[in-house]
């Protein structure tokens, strides 16, 4: 038989009477009329909503797409409709070779590199030369071997650029001196 220490007990031991088991008497479950309905109807109801929510979201983007104009400007206001720009046909491009005068320079140069073509015109030393772009983010076609120094000490570098540009080139090469910087 054992022993408890009442004093280790946090209640007096007493003695517990536990009430007997009872039964439950059978009953029928207690509906309420008219609540089931309306809430099967708000579930769903609450589960098309966000969908509706995106269909009609997604359909105003669409329409503000397909309208010049239809967004708000960065301003807040709402933009003017404008008929959209054709895009303007890119000129075709022509190969122009090219004499540039540093031929150290040119041996930098790869198929498919971007340069600036700048003309200074001869000058005596001393002189501010005037120097300016003759073209712009030229791409660099072919770099021929050097099968020896040009007249002028300088090498020959073949440009892909419209037509325009080719004419202007080859203008400023027999004027000036041509150098490039890569871009």
């Amino acid at each position: 038989m054992t022993t408890t220490n009442s004093s280790l007990l946090p209640f007096p031991a007493s003695p517990v009477s536990v009430p007997a088991p009872c039964a439950v008497p059978p009953f029928e479950p207690v509906r309420v009329r008219g609540a089931r309905p309306r809430l099967r109807g708000a579930l769903r109801r609450g589960r098309r909503m966000p969908v509706v929510l995106l269909a009609l979201m997604a359909a105003a983007l669409a329409v503000a797409a397909a309208v010049p104009g239809g967004g708000p400007s960065p301003g807040g206001t709402r933009a003017t409709a404008v008929s959209p720009a054709r895009p303007v046909p890119a000129a075709p491009l022509v190969s122009a070779p090219v004499r540039i005068a540093d031929a150290a320079t040119v041996r930098l140069l790869r198929p498919g590199d971007r340069v600036d073509v700048i003309a200074a015109p001869h000058a005596p030393p001393g002189g501010d030369g005037g120097a300016r772009v003759v073209a712009s983010g030229a791409r660099v076609a072919e770099v021929p071997r050097a099968d020896g120094d040009g007249p002028d000490g300088g090498a020959l570098v073949v440009l892909s650029v419209p037509r325009a540009t080719a004419a202007t080139l080859a203008g400023a090469g027999v004027t000036s001196r041509l150098a490039v910087t890569v871009c």
